[in-house]
């Protein structure tokens, strides 16, 4: 501190005295005039200064300057990356494996490598090494797990791209999985299912049995979290036999933003070419190519939801009711009429639901929140994967109103298919494209976008395509795609008291109604 404060009196005694000559030697300092002097009083705001140079601006022509770039590698692997400004780069290698790929195997393996990834490997000791290795490069890495993807990801620094690639290689391919750390990973995978049954926000949980729902025991149906049962049965071989089916070259791409594609090639050939992984270079045997089928169908999950409250104030007692439908695959032209038809349906709670852009317009809010004002929550979902796609709506109010709040969401959706208002689609698709647009300007989220097209499609589609595609839905194709969605059964999940739920049955004969109303029901004793 001392060495400090005298370097910076030295230059504050040199400034003065160089001040100080200067003033001696031409007598008092010159009067700056600024631009609100009077020397430019008379100049708009409009017109440039004088004696300012030109400025130069960048110029549009209407075409995107930095194009996804994919190379695919001798051994299948696919390179892609998108340019983008700045310091910092995001890398990373998603692989298509997940919990759709585990119906010959112990459900629960792809939550159990989520949790295990980034520990110690051929290269390094211990996940400590590995975050000490990326802090020199300002960097953090994450894991994700969906049903269809597993995603290592890493944003650094650009000029540490090379060791960035080497460490992704490492992680991915030479895992150890040493006894010591797959136990730590028993523990936070059972911490991680107490946590999900504990927590007052079910819509995890719901989205779970929506999907068991929906495609009884196949594919996208299987659990996506570690079932209890299976958590003591998965260990290394398990573990291996499953890496060694999915983790293959052909079945992964390493997607990069912000970095040069030549130098990402290069650095793909060096750590991701002609090496051997922990579990062998056997090819793979036994890989799973079902389709998705949908079934529909209904889970319940009878709970005491009175107690759910965490902390002094309150919380009400909820029964908590998805109801979905069969939409269409990301594959699909009907794909984006479906991510309208999502946005238009919009919703949320019944807190948050009315601020700015939080969906005031949307008809879960305008026809169910706005009017009923008992229900807590109605908010409409869309998940969309390679081979199908489920659209559903989420709602939540007090167990003596269930079956009221059932009706009201099968009367919505019989309206889908009904008479769409221009101004209503119009402002469904701008916020579907602000949306986009926003969510584009994120580096992370980029690279999520371009590693999960090139993927699936082997090619990117831009924002500026898609946009158009988006301009392009009509009313009429908003009623199409309902009307065919309204022909498929339902898919229901159900949690909380359920005494007043109505049948199954019930829900599909008012989905295949006009009116979208339950069959009556009359009671000679209640």
């Amino acid at each position: 501190m001392a060495a400090m404060a005298l370097a910076t009196a030295r230059l504050l005694l040199r400034g003065s005295g160089s001040w100080r000559r200067s003033r001696l030697r031409s007598g008092a300092p010159p009067h700056r005039q600024s631009s609100s002097g009077s020397a430019c009083a008379n100049i708009p705001l409009s017109s440039p200064l004088p004696g300012v140079p030109e400025p130069v601006f960048a110029t549009v022509d209407g075409q995107e300057k930095f194009e996804t770039k994919v190379t695919t590698l001798d051994n299948g692997l696919r390179v892609a990356s998108q340019n983008k400004f700045g310091q910092f780069c995001t890398v990373g290698i998603l692989i298509n494996s997940g919990s759709r790929y585990e119906a010959k195997y112990l459900s629960g393996i792809a939550h159990f490598l989520e949790k295990l990834a980034f520990s110690s490997t051929d290269r390094f000791n211990s996940k400590d090494e590995i975050l000490l290795t990326l802090e020199k490069h300002g960097g953090i890495c994450d894991c994700q797990t969906s049903r269809d993807t597993t995603m290592y990801a890493v944003s650094a620094d650009s000029k540490g791209l090379d060791t960035v690639v080497g460490l992704l290689a490492d992680v991915v391919l030479h895992p150890r999985l040493t006894d010591e750390e797959i136990e730590m990973t028993r523990m936070a995978v059972q911490f991680e299912l107490e946590d999900l049954d504990m927590r007052p926000d079910p819509e995890p949980l719901l989205t779970e049995m929506i999907h068991e729902a929906a495609y009884r025991e196949n594919t996208v149906g299987l659990h996506r979290f570690c079932p209890t049962e299976n958590i003591a049965k998965i260990d290394r071989e398990v573990l291996h036999s499953y890496l060694r089916n999915y983790y293959t070259p052909d079945r992964m791409v390493l997607a990069g933003v912000g970095v040069e594609h030549e130098h990402l090639v290069e650095c793909a050939k060096k750590y991701l070419l002609g090496t051997q992984p922990a579990w062998g270079c056997e090819s793979a045997v036994d890989v799973d190519g079902s389709v998705a089928q949908y079934t529909g169908g209904v889970v319940k999950l009878e709970r005491d939801m009175s107690n759910v409250s965490l902390g002094p104030a309150p919380f009400p007692e909820l029964t908590h009711i998805m109801i979905g439908l069969e939409s269409c695959s990301f594959l699909e032209e009907d794909f984006i009429p479906f991510a309208v038809l999502n946005m238009m349906m919009g919703g949320g709670g019944s807190f948050s639901a009315g601020g700015p852009g939080k969906g005031m317009f949307t008809r879960l809010y305008l026809n169910v929140l706005n009017r009923h004002h008992w229900m807590y929550n109605a908010t409409s979902y869309h998940h969309s994967y390679e081979d199908t796609g489920l659209l559903c709506v989420h709602a939540s109010a007090d167990p003596r109103q269930v079956r009221e709040m059932v009706e009201i969401l099968t009367k919505e959706f019989i309206l889908m298919a009904g008479t769409v208002d221009v101004v209503e689609l119009e402002r469904a698709k701008t916020q579907l494209m602000s949306m986009l647009m926003m969510n584009l300007e994120s580096r992370p989220v980029i690279f999520e976008d371009v590693g999960r097209q090139v993927l699936a499609t082997r090619s990117r589609k831009l924002p500026h395509e898609l946009c158009t595609l988006i301009r392009s839905v009509k009313p009429e194709d908003i009623r199409r795609v309902a009307s065919q969605m309204l022909r498929r059964k339902p898919a229901v999940a159900a949690l909380g008291d359920l005494s007043d739920l109505p049948a199954y049955e019930h829900i599909q004969a008012a989905l295949s109604s006009r009116d979208g109303r339950l069959p009556r029901i009359y009671r000679l004793f209640r």
